[in-house]
């Protein structure tokens, strides 16, 4: 155990992570020193809220300066481990510190997209089974200030990103890794500076997930997707895999769990990670009844395929959360009605070629192009042979929504699927649903 009592403790970025690293080690009676790349002016409340409780600052352009003078410093996961004023440092995280403190058994879940319904999924069958479950990582709420809470007879749920697991020393008892293939090639973030080189760095990042399991663990891949599969090379632990099947239906082993007509969420790929979080609930003890009510209970997450309102009879689809082309792909293919796809945003180093070819043989009656990433999304549809209407130019998600109002007919679906960040025209991808809800919510 770790003491951390009168320790100096740095704390790189006060995100919603970093914020509860401060919370976490002024329980424990540390000094804490908090940095950020943003001034006491632009922190505004957080400044004055952490100047109660902190031994010192390090802000803007001087965040970084010798840390090394400091007992632990802590990094968020948007700060990249390569700036080089942290090479040769030892830097730890809320991630590594959770994995080393935990007392309970925990289930990791990672991958490109997926992991927030996956990890959810997971929760609401172990809550199903009655046994005490927590929900952290990039869904739920941040863990470090709970783990004295949390009992070895509980279990811990989370999902990993590639930059909290990229520094990972420890694996997950349990890890699931979904459908991996690239994200952050490109940061746009002026709050963050991690991001991976290429496609082959973002894939090696993520395999902390299985790199540090015993023989006594548990991975489990999807079967149709090969980077998810080459995972189980990685590991000593038992391997458990699941694959998409001709009836539209998951299974545990022999055992039905769901079919598509029987669930809720919106899509085939959602088979995917209903049978990914129903394998690793089973793998944690939870009995299949219990897997069974929650997959056909459950309704998904904000900002994945979310139906936000139906007008005129046009439905109009949230799925801000696709921030790759992959997602927005899978979005297309959940729809048999004609659509009017929202696309676009700033730059993540993703090739739009095979959203293209979605775009142009599928239901797309119309392309509203938005952001940065506008002019790449285009020429990829119109490359494809896409011929339906193309909206260009709108500035504003008021602009956005109301162009689409005046193309949709009775029986279309508006379908909000960027295929790409949010960063130039949103805060983030929140921001940029909610906005999209909002203007829905006027029509």
């Amino acid at each position: 155990m770790h003491v951390f009592k009168n320790k100096k403790v740095a704390i790189l970025g006060l995100s919603v992570e970093g914020l509860d690293s401060v919370k976490f080690f002024h329980e424990e009676g540390a000094r804490i020193w908090c940095c950020d790349r943003r001034t006491r002016e632009e922190l505004g409340q957080v400044y004055t809220d952490l100047k109660k409780i902190a031994a010192g600052f390090q802000l803007g352009d001087a965040y970084l300066k010798d840390v090394d003078r400091f007992d632990f410093v802590v990094r968020t996961p948007g700060m990249s481990i390569r700036v080089p004023e942290l090479q040769g440092k030892a830097i730890t995280s809320s991630t590594k510190l959770f994995f080393d403190l935990c007392p309970a058994p925990i289930i990791g879940v990672t991958g490109t997209k997926g992991k927030g319904t996956t990890s959810t999924l997971i929760t609401k069958m172990v809550e199903a089974s009655g046994k005490k479950v927590w929900l952290g990582g990039n869904v739920g709420v941040p863990l470090l200030s709970q783990v004295k809470k949390i009992q070895p007879t509980d279990i811990v749920v989370l999902e990993l990103s590639s930059f909290q697991l990229e520094d990972l020393t420890v694996s997950p008892h349990i890890a699931v890794v979904l459908r991996t293939t690239q994200e952050h090639l490109a940061n746009q973030d002026k709050l963050a500076s991690n991001f991976h080189v290429s496609r082959e760095a973002y894939v090696e990042a993520k395999k902390s997930i299985v790199r540090y399991q015993t023989h006594d663990d548990v991975v489990i891949v999807n079967e149709d997707d090969p980077t998810s599969s080459s995972f189980a090379a990685e590991t000593p632990a038992r391997v458990l895999s699941f694959h998409r099947r001709n009836d539209h239906s998951v299974y545990v082993g022999s055992e039905k769990i769901c079919s598509l007509d029987e669930i809720k969420l919106r899509g085939e790929h959602n088979l995917d990670n209903i049978a990914a979080a129903s394998l690793a609930a089973f793998s944690a003890g939870v009995p299949l009844e219990a897997i069974r009510i929650a997959a056909r209970a459950f309704e998904g997450l904000e900002h994945r395929l979310e139906s936000v309102r139906r007008v005129a009879n046009v439905l109009y689809v949230n799925d801000s959360f696709s921030t790759v082309p992959e997602t927005a792909i899978a979005a297309l293919e959940s729809f048999t009605e004609p659509i009017i796809l929202i696309a676009g945003g700033s730059e993540k180093g993703s090739d739009f070629t095979e959203l293209g070819i979605a775009i142009a043989r599928g239901r797309v009656k119309a392309l509203i192009a938005i952001g940065k990433m506008t002019d790449r999304i285009v020429t990829a549809a119109k490359n494809a042979g896409y011929a339906n209407t193309i909206v260009t130019g709108c500035s504003s998600m008021h602009e956005i929504v109301d162009s689409a109002k005046k193309i949709a007919t009775s029986g279309d679906v508006v379908l909000l699927s960027p295929a790409c960040a949010s960063f130039d025209m949103f805060t983030n991808y929140k921001e940029r649903g909610k906005l999209f809800k909002h203007e829905v919510s006027l029509l």
